[in-house]
């Protein structure tokens, strides 16, 4: 290297150390302040003192907790998810400080996920370690005992309740926190849909107290036990299922498969160990290829398609459904479709990785999954959304739900080029290229960080002032930002 690149390399580096990097939270985070009240606008998150020197990445959180990383390999949690100042195994046994998550591993950490009350971590030995709800945790050794005993699995069994009844209520009573009323498309079939959630729950719910007692809810972290050699790079968690990419890009996935979110063909309630999810070896036609296949009607030009792409490079989970992306491009979802979240053109659950064929010649780059809905952005910076939009999470301007994917037009994005992309339960966020931040969707929480509690249906800016946004990640009902700030 000559001089001048030396001397050029030594400026870059000088630029880098006089950055300091900052993480914002906005949204419900209990605990996160002494008040205990939800974060309207964008507020600092203060590193540990004993945590390291700086944020490296922010990788959201679930019901009421967020996560992150240090640049030391550490995980921080921070937040609470209960009234009483305690929170689930899954956030660690504090609330406003932030902490290192008591992991048992000296590996470093580089990527991690959180589900609804389950989290998952990927080292830098390419190693997966899971922790929360039970039975989203695969079978494997499970590291100490539960310092909560029996409240914390009481809290924990009442928790998990809660969660299927609002999915299932909010919906029934076909209402907003801002006002306005489900679309049609969305009603659409909601008597047996909601009698079938409530045979559901009522059967959960019953086997869940009979073995109430028996054991805890909840799981320790645990080192997940794949196949010889695999490698793990990435890993994404929904409502109780878990997706993990690996450094070849094949999927596999484990958890709760009720609606086909774990890609294998079939409605299984609960895969016990980690399973490859077969996403590009076979032709990819969802239904409408099993039902040609059973009338023998499936013509050869159908027969020889096959997934553009040789492995998965992005994955995303949604509250019971899946998203993949290839390596050429192209985006297959599985899972449940009630609200058109797979962009098949229809409400049908998919049980096996689909291709979204509408899309088909757009390079997706990136996605994310809320609870029923699926926002990606294409290598032009483009914004594809679909599923439900009953608080403008899609950010069409309305309430209509979407079966397939809808480009938004919307003008505060004209000009920009949008390169990734976040979901939370019931709202959506952006980051642009030129470093602009934009949220939309449910705001009851302030999870949008633009001052008020009233929901949006159309992209709107939040403002980070002296600040350069550099991520931007999604919890369930709050959000994070990771930014670079002169020091």
């Amino acid at each position: 290297m000559n001089g001048e690149g030396k001397e050029i390399m030594e400026v870059k580096m000088e630029e880098v150390v006089n950055k300091e990097r900052v993480v914002f939270m906005w949204g419900y985070l209990p605990g996160a302040l002494p008040q205990r009240t939800p974060l309207l606008s964008p507020t600092v998150a203060r590193i540990p003192a004993s945590g390291g020197c700086s944020w490296i990445d922010v990788c959201g959180g679930g019901c009421g907790f967020a996560i992150a990383i240090l640049d030391s390999g550490k995980l921080i949690t921070w937040g609470s998810t209960d009234d009483l100042g305690q929170s689930y195994v899954t956030s660690g046994k504090h609330g406003e400080i932030l902490e290192p998550f008591p992991l048992p591993t000296e590996a470093s950490i580089v990527k991690a996920a959180a589900g609804w009350a389950h989290c998952a971590a990927v080292t830098e030995n390419a190693e997966v370690y899971t922790w929360g709800w039970k039975e989203c945790i695969p079978s494997g050794k499970v590291f100490g005992d539960s310092p909560m005993g029996t409240s914390f699995e009481k809290d924990a069994f009442e928790r998990q309740n809660t969660f299927l009844e609002e999915q299932a209520s909010l919906r029934s009573q076909g209402s907003k926190s801002s006002g306005g009323t489900f679309s049609a498309a969305d009603s659409k079939g909601g008597g047996e849909e909601t009698t079938k959630r409530r045979r559901i729950s009522s059967a959960k719910h019953s086997a869940e107290s009979s073995s109430y007692g028996d054991e805890t809810l909840s799981a320790l972290p645990c080192l997940v036990t794949l196949n010889p050699g695999v490698r793990i790079a990435t890993v994404a968690a929904g409502g109780r299922h878990t997706l993990a990419l690996s450094d070849v890009g094949q999927v596999w996935g484990w958890g709760y498969g009720g609606e086909g979110q774990l890609g294998l063909g079939s409605r299984v309630r609960m895969v016990s160990s980690p399973h490859p999810v077969p996403c590009i070896e076979l032709p990819s036609f969802g239904r409408y290829r099993a039902s040609a296949l059973s009338r023998g009607s499936l013509s050869s030009e159908m027969q020889s398609f096959r997934v553009p792409g040789s492995y998965v490079k992005g994955i995303a989970c949604g509250g019971r459904h899946s998203v993949v992306i290839t390596d050429a491009g192209a985006l297959l979802t599985f899972g449940w479709g009630l609200y058109g979240q797979c962009g098949q053109g229809n409400t049908d659950d998919e049980l096996s990785p689909a291709c979204v064929s509408s899309l088909l010649g757009i390079r997706i780059n990136s996605v994310a999954a809320g609870l029923w809905h699926t926002v990606c952005v294409s290598a032009d910076g483009d914004v594809y959304a679909f599923g439900g939009n009953q608080f403008g999470q899609l950010g069409t301007g309305g309430d209509q739900a979407e079966t397939l994917p809808r480009l938004l037009d919307d003008p505060s994005l004209e000009n920009t080029h949008v390169k990734f992309v976040s979901c939370g339960a019931r709202h959506s966020a952006v980051l642009t290229e030129d470093s602009k931040v934009f949220c939309w969707g449910w705001k009851k929480y302030g999870q949008l960080g633009l001052g008020d509690v009233i929901d949006r249906n159309i992209p709107s800016q939040v403002i980070i002032d002296t600040c350069s946004p550099k991520s931007i990640a999604c919890g369930w009902w709050h959000t994070l930002l990771l930014a670079e700030s002169p020091t």
